[in-house]
C-alpha cells in the first residue's frame, strides 16, 4: 500500500500560513532597498514590468528562516512554500536527514582536490548515480546499463557536460531542441534554450550556430507535425544529439502527448544521434518517479540531474552510458571540470537525498498525492473562465490562466494570504507549483480553497 502525504517525516514544520504584516512588510522593504543598490538591475526591471502588467505591487519579501514546508520572512510572516526553491528543496527546508549528513561532512572535510584527488563521499555519490541510471535503463527495457558520471554545481553545468559529451562521442556539433524549452543561461545551454527570446537575443552572435529548434506539440493531433520537423532537422546529417525535457518545467509545465517522446527517441537513434534527457526538474521524485524518462519507457543515452540532487545544496550531474562517456578518453587530455565540482559537502547532501527518496518512498508519495491534488485543483477551479488548464504529474503542477496579468495578480494575492508560488510560461501565464515532496495533503487542500476564493474575488475586481 502506497503511503499518504498526510504523515510528513518528523521534525519538519508543516504549519498553515500566518501573516502578521501585509507583505512585503517594512523589514522586507528595507532589506530589498539594500539589495537593489548592489544587485544586477535586471531583476528590479523585471519586477517593475510585472507590476505594470498586473497592476499589483511586485516588491519582494526577504526570507529569514525555512523549516519543512514553511518559510518565515524578516517581518515574521509564515508562508506555505509551494516553490521549494524551484524544486531544489525536495525534502523541504532544513530537512533533518540532509542537515545531519551535511553537518557530519562539514566536521571532517570541506574540500578535496577536484579531479586530481577525490573525496570518499564524492565516489559514493557517483556510484549511486551510476546505479540510478542503470535502474532506469533496465526499467525502460534497455540492456545498456553501465554508466559514468560528471558532477557540476548547477543544471546548466550538467547540460554543458552533456552537450560536450555528445559532440565528442558523435563528432557532430548539431543539437536539436524543442521550442519553449529551458536548459540554463550559460552559453552552451543558452544556445539550446528557446523559452524566452529576450534571454537569447542580446547574445545571439556569441551562441552556437548548430542548434535547431522544432515545435513542441500542442496536443496529440499536433504530434505528427512536430515529428516531421524533427525528421527534417535530423536529416541535415550534422546532428549529434536531441535534447528534451520529459515535462517542460519553466516553459509552463507542458506535457507532450502519450508516446511522443518514445517516437522522438526512436527517430533520433535511427539517424545516429544521441538522446539527452534533461531531468533537472522532473527527476528525483518530482514527477512521481526517480526518473520520468524511465517511467515513459525511454532509456536516454545521457541523463542530466540537478535542482533537488544536493538536498538543497548546489549539485548537478551528467550521467551517460559507458560507451558514450568513453569518448572523453579518446581525445587526449580533454577534461571538463571546475574547482567546486563534486565538493564533499554538497555530495553528502546528495547521498542523503537519494537515501531519503528510497527510505520514505517519496516518488511514490508524489505520484499518488499529486494525482489527488490535481483532482482537487480541477474541482476547485472548475467553471472559472480565467482557467485555461490544470495539468502536471506528481508534484510538478501548472495552473494556466487566460493571461499573465491574471496569473501575476493571483501570485501576489496568494502571497498576501501566505502562499509562495512562482509564475512560469513564456508570458508568466502559468502558476508553477513545486512543493516539497514531504508536504502534507492538508496544506495542499488549504491552498486549493484559498486559490478558489481569490480567483472569485479577482474576477469581481476585474469586472
Amino acid at each position: 500500500m502506497r503511503p499518504s502525504l498526510e504523515s510528513p517525516p518528523p521534525q519538519l514544520a508543516d504549519e498553515p500560513p500566518l501573516v502578521r504584516t501585509p507583505p512585503p512588510g517594512p523589514n522586507s522593504r528595507a532589506w530589498s532597498a539594500r539589495l537593489q543598490r548592489v544587485e544586477s538591475p535586471a531583476f528590479a526591471a523585471r519586477r517593475d514590468a510585472r507590476a505594470d502588467r498586473s497592476g499589483e505591487d511586485q516588491g519582494p519579501i526577504v526570507y529569514a528562516q525555512g523549516n519543512g514546508a514553511n518559510v518565515t520572512d524578516v517581518d515574521g510572516n509564515r508562508y506555505v512554500d509551494l516553490t521549494a526553491g524551484f524544486g531544489a528543496l525536495a525534502l523541504g527546508h532544513r530537512a533533518p536527514r540532509a542537515a545531519r549528513a551535511v553537518d557530519q561532512q562539514a566536521r571532517r572535510l570541506w574540500h578535496a582536490l577536484g579531479d586530481v584527488y577525490a573525496s570518499d563521499v564524492k565516489i559514493t555519490l557517483m556510484e549511486r548515480l551510476a546505479q540510478l541510471f542503470a535502474d532506469g535503463a533496465r526499467a525502460a527495457g534497455s540492456d545498456d546499463t553501465g554508466a559514468r558520471v560528471m558532477l557540476g554545481q548547477s543544471g546548466a553545468d550538467a547540460i554543458t557536460a552533456a552537450l560536450k559529451t555528445c559532440c565528442l562521442a558523435t563528432g557532430k556539433p548539431g543539437v536539436v531542441a524543442f521550442e519553449g524549452g529551458y536548459h540554463g543561461l550559460s552559453y552552451g545551454p543558452l544556445s539550446v534554450t528557446s523559452f524566452q527570446p529576450s534571454f537569447r537575443e542580446p547574445f545571439r552572435a556569441q551562441l552556437s550556430p548548430h542548434a535547431r529548434f522544432v515545435p513542441f506539440p500542442r496536443d496529440a493531433a499536433d504530434a505528427d507535425r512536430c515529428l516531421a520537423a524533427l525528421d527534417d532537422a535530423l536529416a541535415a546529417g550534422d546532428v549529434g544529439a536531441t535534447l528534451f525535457e520529459p515535462i517542460q518545467g519553466r516553459g509552463g509545465v507542458r506535457l507532450a502527448p502519450p508516446g511522443f517522446w518514445v517516437e522522438v527517441a526512436a527517430r533520433t537513434r535511427r539517424r545516429g544521434a544521441l538522446l539527452i534527457a534533461d531531468e533537472i526538474w522532473t527527476g528525483l521524485g518530482r514527477a512521481g518517479a526517480m526518473t520520468l524518462s524511465s517511467e515513459l519507457r525511454i532509456a536516454p543515452d545521457v541523463l542530466c540531474l540537478g535542482k533537488a540532487l544536493g538536498g538543497g545544496l548546489p549539485l548537478s550531474a551528467c550521467v551517460a552510458r559507458d560507451d558514450v562517456m568513453a569518448a572523453w578518453a579518446e581525445h587526449g587530455e580533454v577534461v571538463h571540470t571546475a574547482t567546486f565540482h563534486g565538493s564533499p559537502i554538497p555530495c553528502a547532501g546528495g547521498v542523503a537525498l537519494l537515501d531519503a527518496l528510497r527510505a520514505e518512498k517519496l516518488a511514490e508519495r508524489a505520484a499518488d498525492g499529486g494525482a489527488r491534488w490535481l483532482d482537487e485543483l480541477r474541482g476547485a477551479l472548475a467553471g472559472a473562465d480565467e482557467v485555461v488548464d490544470v495539468r502536471g504529474r506528481g508534484l510538478l503542477v501548472g495552473l494556466e490562466f487566460s493571461s499573465g496579468e491574471v496569473s501575476l495578480s493571483l501570485a501576489r494575492r496568494l502571497l498576501a494570504e501566505g502562499y509562495l508560488v512562482v509564475p512560469g510560461g513564456r508570458h508568466a501565464e502559468v502558476l508553477t507549483l513545486t512543493p516539497p515532496l514531504t508536504i502534507s495533503e492538508a496544506l495542499l487542500s488549504g491552498f486549493n480553497a484559498t486559490l478558489g476564493s481569490l480567483l472569485a474575488s479577482l474576477r469581481d475586481h476585474l469586472e
